[in-house]
Parts: structure tokens; sequence; C-alpha cells
């Protein structure tokens, strides 16, 4: 018998937002720049690209390509996503 197996999307368990921030705190805490990139990409498709795009008040298809894998967005649309998902930048 074979084992099937399907790729884990940690973006189907993070349910509130709470949990978002608990993993982008995580991940700011322990990963590098592109980690975090990536870890908004994640919890905005957790929240949903559309609600994301427009809370930031950016295009969702400029939301996709800001947070695509290699990409490297301005800090403002850093800093728009991150408060479109409830969340804030601090320096402590």
């Amino acid at each position: 018998m074979t084992l099937k197996t399907q790729p884990f999307d940690i973006s189907e368990h993070l349910n509130t937002p709470e949990e978002i921030r608990d993993f982008l705190q995580e991940v700011a805490a322990t990963g590098d720049e592109s980690d975090f990139i990536h870890a908004l990409n994640t919890a905005a498709r957790a929240m949903g690209m559309s609600e994301v795009a427009k809370k930031a008040g950016v295009t969702r298809a400029s939301l996709y390509k800001s947070l695509a894998e290699d990409s490297n967005p301005k800090f403002s649309t850093i800093s728009k996503v991150t408060k479109a998902l409830g969340c804030k930048l601090a320096v402590v």
C-alpha cells in the first residue's frame, strides 16, 4: 500500500487574529526578512487575500506580486499588510 501525503499549509490552521499575530511574532523572532515576507503571504491567505488587499489599499494582484517568493516589497507595503492583518510593527 502506497502512503499518500499532502503538503502542509499553515494558512489552513490560522483561524483567529491571535493565531495570526502569534505566527508573525514567532517568524519575526526566529526567521530572516524573506521568512517574514513568506509569513505575511501565509497570514494573508489565511485571512483572505481579497480582504487583506482591500484593507491595505492595494489590488489583490499587486498583493500577490509583493508577497511572492523572491519578491522585495517596499517597507510601506509590509507596513500596510501588517496593519491589515490586525498587527503592528514594533522595535523593542
